[in-house]
């Protein structure tokens, strides 16, 4: 295989602050890859770290050819990083999507290509457990993936699945025609369909480092989730306006029955000032609501990159076993593109 031969898979890592880690990952991703009969290359992208993330990647680079580096110029976001090494994989046939911090296994990677190799375009890595995070962090996940399931309508999140997944090329090339700049890659994934195959694993407590989502930036991203991917909050918004102005209509309604049978006394104004608290509330909450979608219309009518790329080092040779020309085509794939 030549330097400029471009490999037939790709494996996409996005990384912020993950020094401590990589040099473990990138072993274990080497050993899991050996004997695939594929040839590979592995795209790190730096999403701005500010520690020795970069001066790691290029010094994996510099002792094994297969590793591309993605030096972005700041921190844009896990899935913007995510959409920068998607856009800059090589892989003819396939790529895999894998966090850097080891609580997705490299080893279970062999299973997505034999997923693949059976003819499905996305091979997805769905949780038996969740290792070293909180309960209520289980909890909460597993919250937000039942109401994405009851919401997404005829799309429908997987639960207890992450970005961890394989894409065949023609399923990667429909994925990258979306390019919102509000990114909810999950949904991105659903979005674009295919024969979809769901591989069985145990995820890992992250292996160095300290994890990078707390639950303010968590319930962000559910946002995120949710108002990129369904507009339910805004049929939800004019439901409860409806229930309310019925509200009012019933409370004139008994009050004037009140006032012909018994007068008029003076009303309390504690009753009113809730009343009137509570009416605020809820038109303050449905314009949030509305704020939310439109913010989105406002960012993306402005037409912006999605990300700046300060270098792009692609890899220059990848890894071939004696039987990678006959393995490089899964004919299940290659049959239905």
């Amino acid at each position: 295989m030549t330097a400029d031969t471009p490999p037939a898979l790709s494996i996409v890592v996005p990384a912020y602050n993950e020094e401590e880690v990589l040099p473990e990952f990138h072993r274990r991703l080497v050993a899991a890859l050996e004997g695939i009969g594929l040839s590979w290359e592995v795209v790190y992208v730096n999403d701005g770290s500010r520690d020795a993330t970069l001066e790691v990647m290029l010094g994996l680079k510099a002792r094994d050819p297969r590793t591309a580096v993605v030096n972005l110029s700041r921190n844009f976001g896990k899935e913007i990083a995510l959409t920068a090494g998607l856009d800059h994989a090589r892989g003819t046939a396939a790529v895999v999507v894998i966090d850097a911090d080891l609580q997705d296994p490299p080893e279970v990677i062999p299973e997505l290509i034999a997923g693949w190799r059976e003819g499905f375009d996305v091979v997805y890595a769905q949780r038996n457990t969740r290792e070293g995070e909180t309960w209520l962090k289980k909890a909460t996940a597993a919250a937000f993936y039942r109401l994405m399931q009851r919401i997404g309508g005829k799309v429908q999140l997987p639960p207890d699945t992450g970005d961890f997944r394989l894409l065949s090329r023609r399923a990667l090339d429909a994925l990258l025609k979306l390019r919102e700049h509000h990114r909810f890659m999950k949904g991105l994934f659903a979005w674009i369909g295919f024969p979809s195959k769901a591989v069985r694993y145990d995820r890992a407590p992250r292996a160095a480092g300290t994890t990078k989502w707390n639950y303010w930036k968590l319930w962000n991203f559910s946002l995120e989730g949710i108002t990129s991917f369904t507009v339910a909050p805004l049929k939800a918004a004019t439901y409860v306006g409806l229930l309310t102005a019925i509200g009012a209509v019933i409370y004139l309604a008994q009050l004037l029955v009140r006032t012909f049978l018994y007068g008029n006394p003076v009303a309390g104004y504690p009753s009113l000032l809730a009343v009137t608290l509570f009416l605020g509330g809820v038109q303050m909450m449905m314009l949030g609501i509305i704020g939310e979608y439109l913010g989105r219309i406002f960012n993306e009518t402005k037409q912006r990159p999605l990300y700046i790329t300060e270098r792009y080092l692609p890899s220059r040779q990848a890894s071939t076993s004696p039987t990678a020309t006959q393995a490089e085509a899964a004919p299940g794939i290659a049959a239905s593109a």
